[in-house]
C-alpha cells in the first residue's frame, strides 16, 4: 500500500480549501495553513506557484499519490489521442479506488485505496486488491457479500454529503456500480475547481 506521507485534513489547510467537500475539514473553522507559520499573510503566487499548487490539489485529491505514480499517469494521458488535461481526470476517475469511492462504498477516498487493497472488492465477479487498478466501460464493481455489513460500508451509505456521478449506475441496496462511461471534467463533481489545465503547463516546463 502506498504510504500517505501527510495527514489528510493538512492537505486541506495546505490547498486552503476543502478539497473534498467534508463536514470535518478544519477549513471549516480556520482558513489558515497548518503550523506555527500558517496565519501568515499568503504572499502573491508565481506561474508556477500556481502550477504547482493545481498538481499537488489533484494529486492529492486521489489519495495523495506519489509523484511517482501521478507522472506516471500523466504520461499515459498525454500519449492519448484528445485534450491532455481531459484524458488525465478520465484515467484518475477509472482508478479502482476512486470508482469505491463515487459510488458512496466508503466515505473517503483513502478508506477507499484501504478497502481495495484489504479485499473487500471485485470487478466483474473477480476479486481485485490494486487500488490503481484501471476499470472499463461496462465494468461492474462490487462488495463482497462478506464485506457488506462493515460499519464503514453502513455509514458511508448513510451519508448525504456527497452524490454519486451519473457516469456510474450504482444499486446501493446490492452494493454494486457499474462503470457507464469515462467522464469528463464537466462531469466530474469536485468539490472546489480543479484546473488539470494548470497541469498540463506545469509539466510541459519541468
Amino acid at each position: 500500500m502506498t504510504k500517505r506521507t501527510a495527514a489528510k485534513y493538512k492537505i486541506d489547510r495546505r490547498m486552503g480549501e476543502n478539497i473534498w467537500g467534508r463536514a470535518k475539514s478544519p477549513l471549516n473553522k480556520r482558513e489558515y495553513g497548518p503550523g506555527q507559520h500558517g496565519q501568515r499573510r499568503k504572499s502573491k503566487l508565481s506561474d508556477f506557484g500556481i502550477q504547482l499548487r493545481a498538481k499537488q490539489k489533484l494529486k492529492g485529491y486521489y489519495g495523495d499519490l506519489t509523484e511517482k505514480q501521478f507522472r506516471k499517469i500523466y504520461g499515459e494521458a498525454e500519449r492519448v489521442k484528445g485534450d491532455t488535461g481531459e484524458n488525465l481526470v478520465g484515467l484518475l476517475e477509472r482508478r479502482l479506488d476512486a470508482v469505491v469511492y463515487r459510488a458512496k462504498f466508503v466515505a473517503t477516498i483513502f478508506a477507499a485505496r484501504q478497502f481495495v487493497n484489504h479485499g473487500h472488492v471485485t470487478v466483474n465477479g473477480q476479486r481485485v486488491n490494486i487500488a490503481s487498478y484501471r476499470v472499463k466501460e461496462g465494468d461492474v464493481i462490487a462488495v463482497r457479500d462478506r464485506s457488506k455489513q462493515l460499519a464503514v460500508v453502513l455509514e458511508a451509505v448513510a451519508l448525504t454529503e456527497r452524490d454519486t456521478p451519473d457516469y456510474l449506475e450504482v444499486d446501493t441496496s446490492k452494493l454494486t456500480a457499474t462503470f457507464v462511461r469515462t467522464p469528463a471534467l464537466s462531469d466530474v463533481p469536485y468539490p472546489v475547481v480543479m484546473e488539470p489545465n494548470l497541469v498540463v503547463e506545469y509539466y510541459a516546463k519541468n
